[in-house]
């Protein structure tokens, strides 16, 4: 038995209000520039502090082109039970409501 760890370059979650997620594992409601938001993710999971990384939306294992820019301002491991879980905050870069191209690989695109 090993450590299972997961290195994240993005941050995915489920559409808002999704049928038997906690609210932590969904978008909110809304997402404007500068908003900080919780997250949660199972798995001992890292994130990439220093930079921007894309904020995409994950539904029946296919994730979406990045609808944001964001920072993870922190993220930490805890056991919910028998299982790991990472849990952390987001803040809101920039909001993509267009179709350009805004990350190329892990790069953010100006």
């Amino acid at each position: 038995m090993g450590i299972q760890v997961e290195f994240n370059p993005d941050l995915a979650l489920r559409k808002h209000g999704t049928e038997g997620r906690e609210s932590d594992e969904c978008l909110p409601a809304k997402l404007e520039a500068g908003d900080i938001h919780r997250f949660m993710k199972k798995g001992q999971r890292n994130y990439w502090l220093e930079g921007e990384i894309p904020l995409l939306i994950t539904k029946d294992g296919k994730l979406s082109k990045p609808i944001a820019s964001i920072r993870i301002v922190n993220a930490t491991h805890y056991l919910q039970g028998k299982e790991v879980y990472t849990r952390g905050l987001y803040k809101v870069v920039e909001f993509f409501d267009d179709n350009k191209i805004h990350f190329k690989g892990f790069a953010r695109i100006r």
